[in-house]
C-alpha cells in the first residue's frame, strides 16, 4: 500500500483534509519515543487504497520542537511516495515557506491550494497555473471544509507518486548559493540521500545536521571565516531566511491578486476589529463562554421562568405516568436548556431500562446480593455517568465549533496580552483551553513550548481548566446547590470555571515568581480567517472526544463501581454487613478528620464520609465522583435517582452546606487529575521533578478549597487571606530582590 504524508502549517486545513480523505478510518497513536498525536487513516476512494499520515502542524523544517523534527524525520526516513503540502491560499506567502523548505528533499510533491471557498469570498484570485509553472510542483485547488477538489487532489498525488522527484530550490541567487552547491556536491559524493536539503541545513548551521556530518561542516567553517563579519553576517541561518522570503514575496505573491488591492478590509478583518479589540476582547470572551455554559447546564433558559413566574408541573396537577416523566425533561416551570433537556432524556432512558433489568432480576429470583451488586452497584454507578455522556457531547461540540472557525485562535492572541504580564505567552494558554476537552492530549501538547520552565508552568495548571470528565461533577452538584439556594445551575458552573481560570493565573503568577522565575517565551500566532465548520470535520473532531469517555465507562469505571458495592457492603470479616459498619465507611471516617477545614470533614454526620470517599475514588478518573455517588445512593433509599437529585438527597442526609458543597466542586476541580491525565504529566516532566507537581496539586486543591469554603461560610475571613496574601508578594518580592535571575549560589 502506498503512504501519503500531509504537511502543513498550523491551521492550514490539514486536519479538516485529512478527516475528508480518511473518514472513519482515521485512528490516533503517539509517535514512537514521543508522546505527540501521530493520526494514520486509509483513504478509500481511489482504485487501490492509500494510507494518508497527518504530520504534525509545522512552519518550517527547522529542529526547534518535536513536531518539527518528527515531521522532517518522515519525509526523509520514511520515504512516503507522495507528499501533500496544504497551503492555506488566504496566507500564501507564510505557507509557501515551508513548501520550499519540501522542495528542498528528494520526494514526489503536490500542492493542496486550500482554503479557496474563502479566498473566492473575498473577492481575490490566484493563477494556481503559473503558481505551479514557478514552483515545479503540481498546484490543485481544493476547498477541504466543502470537500470540493479532493478528488482530483488525490489523482494527482498518485499519479505523481509514480515518478520520481529531484529537488530544487528557490536559493539559487542568494549570497551563499556557491557555497550550497559546494556541500551538496560533498554529500552526494558521500552518498548521503537527499543532498540538497542536508547541505542547505548544514549551512544554516542546524545543530542536528553538524552532529550527522561533523567533518562537512567544517566546509561552512572555512568558508565563514573567509570573509569579513560585515560580507554575509555571521547567522547564515537568518540570511537563508530572508532569501526564502525575498523570493516567495518576489516570484509567487503576485499571483494573488486581492479585491481592491487588498485595502479593503475582510469579513475576518471587520470581525477582528470588535472580538481582538484591547478592551472588548476579554469581556466578549466571557460572554460567549457564559453563552456556552447556559446553553448546556441552564435550568431556566433565557431565565424565562424568572420573568414570566411561570407554573411547575406540580402547579398543573398533571398525572404521574410516563408523558408527564417526558415533559418534565424540558419543562417544569421553567424550560430547560439544550444540554438539561440531553441529560433528562437520557437520565430518564438509563433509570427506565434498568428499572426493567431490576424487575427482570427479581422476577427470575436473583438473590439480594446479586440485585444489590446489579442494580445499586454497576447500574447505579454506570446509570449515574451515562446521563451525562448527551450534555458532555453537546458542550464539546460547541468548543469544537468555536475552535474550528477560528475563535480560539483569537482567545490565544488575545490572552497573550495578559498572560505575558503574569510571566507566560498565549502560546501556553493554546494547551490550557485543550483542558476543557481532556487534559491528557492538553499536557501532550505542551511540548509545543520551547521553554523548560513554561512548560512546567503551563503543565501544572491544565487540570485547572475542567476537562469533560469534571462535567457529571459540576452538573450535579451545582443543581444540588441550585435546588439549596435557589441558584441557577448555569451561574454556579460558569463560575466555578471562571474561578479555574483564575486559579490558574494565581498559580503562574506565583511559580513564576518563585520557582520558575525567567524571561518569557517570544509568541508569534498567525490568525486563519474566520469560516464555517465542516460538519463531517465536527462530527470526526467530536468522536475522537467522546469515545474515550464512553470507553472509560465500560471499563475502568465498570470495575471501579463493583469494587465500591463489595467495599460498601462487606465488612474486614468479609462478611456482608451494613454499610455503616462496611469496610469503605471505616476507611472514609478514618480520613474525613483531613478534609473538616473544606466543610466536608467531621463537621458532617455518621454518613458525612461519602463525600470523602467520592472525591478518592475521583483520582482514579473524576466520572467515578458521580459513579460512587450513584453506587452509594442507596444508603438514602434512593436506587435509581440520578444527579443533582441523589447529590441534593445526600446533601440532606449528610448536613453538608452549599458552602460545603462548592469547596467540594473547587477540590475536585483543582486536585489531582485522573491517572491517564498523571502518567502523561509524569512522562512529560523531567525526571525528579514530578513529585514537585503532585505536591504542587495537592497543597493547590486543598488551599483554594478551603478558602473557599471558610470565605462563603465566614465572609470576614476574607480579610485574613488578603492579609496572608499582601505578606506573601511582599515576602516574595523581598526574596527576588535579594536573589536575583542569574545569581550563581
Amino acid at each position: 500500500m502506498k503512504k501519503f504524508a500531509l504537511a502543513g502549517n498550523p491551521n492550514s486545513g490539514k486536519t479538516t483534509l485529512f478527516n475528508i480523505l480518511t473518514g472513519s478510518s482515521a485512528h490516533v497513536g503517539n509517535w514512537p519515543g514521543v508522546t505527540v498525536d501521530k493520526r494514520e487513516g486509509v483513504y478509500k476512494k481511489g482504485k487501490t487504497p492509500i494510507s494518508l499520515v497527518d504530520l504534525p502542524g509545522i512552519y518550517s523544517l527547522a529542529p526547534y520542537t518535536p513536531e518539527e523534527v518528527i515531521s522532517r524525520n518522515f519525509i526523509l526516513e520514511e520515504k512516503p511516495d507522495c507528499v501533500i503540502n496544504i497551503v492555506d491560499a488566504t496566507n500564501l506567502e507564510r505557507n509557501l515557506y515551508l513548501t520550499t523548505q519540501i522542495m528542498e528533499i528528494d520526494v514526489p510533491m503536490v500542492i493542496a491550494l486550500n482554503m479557496m471557498d474563502v479566498l473566492e469570498k473575498q473577492g481575490d484570485k490566484i493563477d494556481e497555473v503559473k503558481l505551479s509553472e514557478r514552483l515545479g510542483i503540481p498546484v490543485i485547488k481544493v476547498s477541504a471544509l466543502h470537500g470540493t477538489g479532493v478528488h482530483e487532489l488525490m489523482q494527482k498525488a498518485i499519479e505523481c507518486s509514480k515518478e520520481k522527484r529531484k529537488a530544487t530550490t528557490v536559493l539559487e541567487n542568494c549570497d551563499v548559493a556557491h557555497l550550497i552547491g559546494d556541500v551538496n556536491i560533498a554529500l552526494e559524493a558521500q552518498g548521503i540521500e537527499n543532498p540538497l536539503f542536508h547541505a542547505i541545513k548544514l549551512v544554516e548551521n542546524d545543530e542536528l545536521e553538524v552532529k550527522m556530518h561533523p567533518t562537512t561542516i567544517k566546509m561552512v567553517d572555512d568558508f565563514k571565516n573567509t570573509f569579513s563579519d560585515d560580507t554575509f553576517g555571521t547567522d547564515f541561518e537568518a540570511l537563508v531566511a530572508d532569501a526564502r522570503y525575498k523570493h516567495i514575496t518576489k516570484n509567487y505573491s503576485p499571483l494573488l491578486v486581492k479585491k481592491n488591492n487588498g485595502l479593503k478590509l475582510t469579513s475576518s478583518d471587520k470581525a477582528d476589529k470588535i472580538l481582538t479589540n484591547k478592551w472588548a476582547g476579554i469581556p466578549i470572551f466571557l460572554v460567549i463562554l457564559f453563552s456556552l455554559f447556559h446553553l448546556t447546564f441552564g435550568e431556566d433558559f433565557l431565565f424565562l421562568g424568572k420573568i414570566f413566574s411561570l407554573p411547575t408541573i406540580e402547579d398543573l396537577g398533571l398525572a404521574d405516568n410516563f408523558g408527564t416523566a417526558l415533559l418534565a425533561c424540558f419543562y417544569d416551570g421553567a424550560v430547560f436548556s439544550p444540554g438539561v433537556i440531553l441529560f433528562n432524556l437520557m437520565g430518564l432512558l438509563t433509570s427506565t431500562v434498568f428499572g426493567y433489568i431490576g424487575l427482570g432480576l427479581e422476577s427470575l429470583g436473583a438473590s439480594d446480593w446479586v440485585l444489590g451488586l446489579v442494580c445499586d452497584g454497576v447500574l447505579g454507578g454506570i446509570g449515574g455517568v451515562l446521563s451525562f455522556v448527551p450534555q458532555i457531547v453537546f458542550l464539546l461540540l460547541l468548543l469544537s465549533i468555536l475552535e474550528d472557525t477560528g475563535y480560539m485562535a483569537r482567545v490565544a492572541f488575545i490572552l497573550d496580552r495578559i498572560f505575558r504580564k503574569f510571566g507566560i505567552s498565549g502560546r501556553a494558554f493554546i494547551p490550557m483551553i485543550m483542558g476543557f476537552g481532556c487534559s491528557v492530549p492538553a499536557m501532550i501538547n505542551t511540548r509545543t513550548l520551547v521553554d523548560e520552565k513554561e512548560r512546567t508552568l503551563t503543565l501544572r495548571t491544565i487540570p485547572f481548566f475542567s476537562c469533560g470528565a469534571k462535567l457529571p461533577i459540576l452538573t450535579a452538584v451545582a443543581g444540588a446547590i441550585g435546588m439549596m439556594t435557589g441558584r441557577d445551575g448555569s451561574i454556579i458552573s460558569f463560575a466555578m470555571y471562571v474561578l479555574g481560570m483564575v486559579v490558574a493565573v494565581v498559580s503562574i503568577l506565583l511559580m513564576r515568581s518563585t520557582t520558575q522565575r525567567g524571561e518569557v517565551s517570544p509568541f508569534i500566532m498567525e490568525l486563519p480567517a474566520y469560516h464555517k465548520p465542516s460538519f463531517k470535520g465536527l462530527m470526526v473532531h467530536l468522536w475522537d472526544k467522546i469515545k474515550h469517555y464512553v470507553k472509560k465507562v465500560f471499563t475502568v469505571i465498570l470495575a471501579s463501581t463493583i469494587v465500591i458495592w463489595f467495599l460498601s457492603n462487606f465488612g474486614w470479616n468479609w462478611q456482608m454487613c451494613e454499610i455503616e459498619q462496611s469496610i469503605l465507611a471505616s476507611i472514609g471516617q478514618l480520613i474525613q478528620p483531613l478534609f473538616t477545614p473544606l466543610g466536608f470533614g467531621s463537621q458532617l454526620n455518621s454518613y458525612g464520609w461519602v463525600f470523602v470517599v467520592a472525591a478518592i475514588t475521583g483520582l482514579i478518573a473524576k466520572e467515578e465522583v458521580i459513579a460512587t455517588f450513584g453506587t452509594l445512593a442507596s444508603i438514602f433509599a434512593l436506587s435509581g435517582v440520578e444527579g443533582a437529585a441523589a447529590v441534593n438527597a445526600m446533601a440532606i442526609g449528610t448536613g453538608i452546606t452549599w458552602a460545603g458543597l462548592i469547596a467540594f466542586i473547587v477540590f475536585n476541580m483543582t486536585t489531582i487529575p485522573c491517572f491517564g491525565a498523571v502518567a502523561t504529566a509524569k512522562g512529560e516532566t523531567l525526571k525528579g521533578k514530578f513529585r514537585w507537581t503532585l505536591l504542587f496539586w495537592i497543597v493547590a486543591s486543598y488551599t483554594v478549597s478551603m478558602m473557599a469554603y471558610l470565605v462563603l461560610s465566614w465572609w470576614w475571613t476574607s480579610f485574613i487571606f488578603v492579609a496572608l496574601a499582601v505578606a506573601l508578594i511582599f515576602g516574595i518580592k523581598l526574596y527576588n530582590k535579594n536573589h536575583p535571575i542569574g545569581e550563581k549560589k
